[in-house]
């Protein structure tokens, strides 16, 4: 699960294994084998264990390709966590243009008490003829959230102050795109989001307390559905090597479908990877994002657009996860992954990345937030190319902190 809750791993076991497919079929990645065989943490932990394994003429054969890491790590956003993440990918069919399908989950309990247990899946039939996207998250999530109250409270309750609240939330997206061209699709979805048993834990004085409570309510819930339109030439969108991406996802909600109030909002998500230099196999990636609302309602105070509250939520490296809020926001990112060792094993990557939001809770949101970092990868997963990638980010007034994902974080 592509995340900024887990920050550093402190240990690691992975399990690889593949379920038996119908016939067999190798994967369009599989097809392009490097002059150099390519190693993944399950071949290292095969010579470490003294296992004879043929594991690249027994992959070969196989269609699903999984793995499994429990692992302990720290955030600032988590503390302290034990985490089981699991991932899958596989080909719905034995072609060098079929993309990649991948399913990925996780369950993680902190010290802070959360509760994080996400569901994605990336799903492409035969041909590339339709894609299925689903986005399921449970959250029991005593957390810290910044801009409380804006510019109608005091210094007392400013924005750059942090308030612990706790809060339950189930986010269930479930969305289907038909090709229409190469490449391009079109389609829609319904999306249903419900926080509640909303409180602000700290001990405030009984202003600012009802001041925060005004703000945030005891629950928040939309409802409602999307509109969606796609440009993806990738092959591989765990681990992209070349091409473009395109999203536009227009989602209006209606108190008709159980939605609290009537508002919409727009995401733009933009992403191209290059080869640099051209013969390398090192990718430069850039990723330009904007998260805007479209109507005169504002939408629930915890769904507004923030930092790290982005689907996978992977946006701005450097701050910790709700740490920038406004109506509308703007992000751009650029990455530059090499390789490390040349079968593969290990990368690294250097990163930078600018946030800015509108000036509705503080006029400092509108500035150009500034994150950079360098991170390493780990392939858990030769054949899907699925990479453990640990990153030390920076941001502005002190702020860092480890981050990690399984999968490119964009």
């Amino acid at each position: 699960m592509k995340r900024t809750f887990i920050c550093f791993l402190l240990t690691i076991f992975s399990i690889f294994c593949q379920a038996q497919s119908t016939e067999s079929q190798t994967s369009p990645d599989t097809l392009r084998q490097p002059a150099i065989p390519s190693k993944d943490i399950v071949d290292i932990l095969h010579r470490i264990l003294h296992k004879k394994s043929n594991e690249d003429t027994v992959r070969a054969g196989k269609k699903f390709n999984w793995s499994l890491i429990p692992a302990a790590g720290y955030t600032l956003q988590t503390g302290f966590a034990g985490v089981v993440s699991g991932n899958i990918g596989f080909y719905q069919q034995n072609s060098k243009d079929q993309k990649i399908s991948n399913i990925t989950t996780s369950y993680t309990y902190s010290q802070y008490k959360q509760t994080i247990f996400p569901l994605y899946a990336n799903i492409w039939t035969k041909g590339n003829k339709i894609n299925l996207i689903s986005d399921f998250k449970y959250l029991n999530y005593p957390s810290e959230i910044y801009g409380l109250g804006g510019k109608r409270i005091s210094i007392e309750a400013n924005s750059n102050t942090a308030y612990t609240v706790n809060f339950k939330y189930i986010k269930l997206h479930q969305s289907i795109m038909f090709k229409v061209l190469k490449d391009l699709y079109a389609g829609g979805g319904i999306y249903y989001d419900q926080f509640w048993n909303i409180k602000v834990t700290d001990s405030l004085g009984t202003r600012i307390s009802h001041l925060l409570t005004r703000d945030l309510k005891t629950y928040e819930r939309a409802s409602g559905i999307a509109l969606k339109a796609l440009y993806d030439n990738r092959l591989n969108q765990i681990n992209p090597q070349n091409g473009e991406y395109l999203s536009v996802t227009y989602r209006p909600n209606f108190t008709f479908l159980g939605s609290q109030s009537n508002w919409s909002s727009l995401q733009i998500d933009a992403r191209k990877y290059i080869r640099f230099p051209a013969k390398s196999e090192n990718i430069l990636a850039f990723w330009g994002f904007a998260w805007l609302n479209t109507s005169k309602n504002t939408p629930p105070y915890l769904m507004l657009p923030s930092t790290g509250w982005d689907d996978q939520n992977n946006l701005g490296r450097g701050y910790i996860q709700s740490r920038f809020r406004g109506r509308n926001m703007y992000y751009y990112e650029n990455e530059y992954r090499f390789g490390i060792t040349r079968n593969g094993l290990l990368g690294g990557v250097v990163f930078a990345n600018v946030q800015s939001f509108s000036a509705d809770l503080s006029e400092e949101y509108k500035k150009l937030l500034l994150g950079y970092g360098v991170g390493l990868r780990v392939k858990l997963n030769k054949h899907s190319n699925t990479n453990l990638c640990i990153d030390y980010a920076f941001g502005q007034n002190n702020s860092h902190g480890f981050f990690a994902n399984i999968g490119e974080v964009f």
